[in-house]
């Protein structure tokens, strides 16, 4: 039997509102998720509303590079 490519890999979520001020910082740090998605499926950026304890809301996070 052949051995399939690995479709998935993992990514890291990044908030959005904590970083979107440039150098002015707002919260006291960064809310980070770590995930995983199917390259096949989803082969743009991914994009998911998740609870930032910083900015103590639910938020855009997105995918950001390692």
């Amino acid at each position: 039997m052949a051995k399939r490519k690995n479709a998935r890999v993992t990514v890291l979520l990044e908030c959005k509102d904590c970083i979107r001020n440039g150098g002015k910082k707002v919260s006291t740090g960064i809310s980070r998720y770590i995930t995983e998605k199917n390259v096949h499926n989803t082969p743009n950026q991914l994009e998911l509303r998740k609870f930032c304890p910083y900015c103590y809301k639910h938020t855009s996070h997105v995918e950001i590079k390692k």
